[in-house]
């Protein structure tokens, strides 16, 4: 069995975090770890108050982990502080760690702050370029790359700009009043459009964990990164148009494999 590695934050209502990650990661046929970086007060309506695990103890969690079961593949969630992020980097290049997807976790859905600010240099140091793949939503990008993104030709402006700098490819998620859900992947090779269809469900809590954690378990299995990232959407997409709470582990087989989703190349 394929086995992925979540390092990121623990969320106690269940719906984002690790507990996103470990739910969306069994859905998708993959054996899933976790190294928790933080503890979480917070449900769908906040964040109240996040209780830090040590560099010291992170890196344990991780040593532990690759000299038992090598993960496949590897997602990155919140880390809030530069100690932590620095463990992350240095123990994934030790281990030779592969398929790395990073989610820029800065700010929570409800608004509360999930990281500090002397942890984002760290981060675009150090962590980003040894990612696969970074996806971050609107907000993310703009906070990386100092740009203000209005348009879809911002997105787009702005996905090369970030792969350029870090050398990763990027998953720049639409939404956020920009387009219905559209997503655009940058990578070295070739510029794709994932198209999607926005979907009236308030039921948003923890969709971006759920989202880089599938794209990670296809990576795991195998798929390349166009197909992991079509697969994961399809995945997601399924699950709120099926009117469920994501992260809730009820999502219906029969959307596991449901590749509807469609994406289309354009010229770099």
């Amino acid at each position: 069995m394929k086995t992925a590695l979540t390092i990121a934050g623990s969320d106690c209502s269940g719906g984002a975090g690790i507990q996103a990650d470990i739910k969306t990661m069994t859905m998708n046929g993959v054996y899933a770890m976790s190294a928790i970086t933080a503890l979480t007060a917070q449900n769908t309506t906040g964040v109240t108050d996040i209780l830090e695990v040590t560099p010291d103890f992170l890196r344990e969690q991780l040593d532990r982990i690759f000299t038992d079961i090598y993960p496949d593949s590897v997602k990155i969630g919140m880390v809030s502080n530069a100690g932590l992020i620095e463990v992350i980097a240095e123990r994934l290049i030790f281990y030779k760690a592969k398929n790395i997807v990073v989610d820029p976790v800065m700010v929570a859905t409800s608004g509360a702050d999930l990281m500090r600010s002397e942890a984002l240099s760290t981060m675009k140091e150090k962590l980003l370029p040894i990612a696969t793949l970074i996806t971050p939503n609107i907000p993310e990008a703009q906070i990386l790359s100092g740009q203000t993104i209005q348009t879809v030709e911002d997105m787009r402006e702005v996905a090369k700009k970030l792969q350029e700098i870090y050398g990763c490819s990027v998953l720049l998620k639409g939404g956020h009043s920009i387009n219905d859900a559209n997503d655009l992947l940058c990578s070295k090779e070739e510029v794709l459009w994932f198209y999607g269809k926005r979907i009236n469900n308030p039921n948003t809590h923890g969709t971006g964990c759920t989202l880089s954690s599938a794209i990670a378990s296809n990576l795991a299995k195998g798929y390349d990164l166009k197909e992991s990232i079509k697969r994961a959407k399809s995945y997601i997409s399924g699950a709120l148009s099926a009117m469920l709470d994501l992260g809730t582990g009820s999502g219906p087989m029969n959307h596991l494999f449901d590749l509807q989703g469609e994406y289309a190349k354009e010229r770099k």
